[in-house]
């Protein structure tokens, strides 16, 4: 696996580009001089967790002739006020799936459970410094 990032402006504002040519778009905030014109690299540690679960979950899904209309994933990430090294760390990560079609809640909590518990990687990654919390709504 291997990501490339070329920089776009004079300030922060970065492509990241995967072998595959997929984009996306990295920025720091106004206040420190970026110009908000992607996502920020924690705002990325969010997209992720809510990306990687979403794959497990629809496959596990799928494998249960489960039918999603949509498939939506709220992620809430609390940071710590200030880093003892200059960085701050999420405290707390909550991950809410909302979930709409013909798909039994058992399945799709188990799903979920299965996912955050055991596949989802960056869920693994993140675990040892934020409490990682989800639910799931259906229908």
């Amino acid at each position: 696996m291997r990501i490339k990032l070329k920089r776009i402006d004079a300030d922060f504002n970065f492509e990241a580009v995967n072998l595959d040519g997929n984009t996306i778009s990295i920025d720091a905030a106004p206040a420190i001089g970026g110009h908000n014109k992607g996502m920020r690299p924690m705002q990325l540690l969010l997209a992720a967790i809510g990306g990687c679960s979403a794959m497990d979950i629809i496959s596990i899904l799928r494998k249960q002739k489960q039918e999603i209309d949509s498939f939506e994933i709220e992620v809430h990430g609390k940071r710590e006020e200030t880093g003892t090294k200059g960085y701050s760390l999420f405290q707390t990560i909550e991950v809410h799936y909302i979930l709409k079609g013909k798909v039994k809640k058992d399945k799709a909590e188990r799903a979920v459970k299965l996912s955050m518990e055991k596949y989802c990687s960056v869920t693994k990654i993140l675990e040892p410094t934020a409490k990682i919390t989800y639910n799931v709504s259906v229908n």
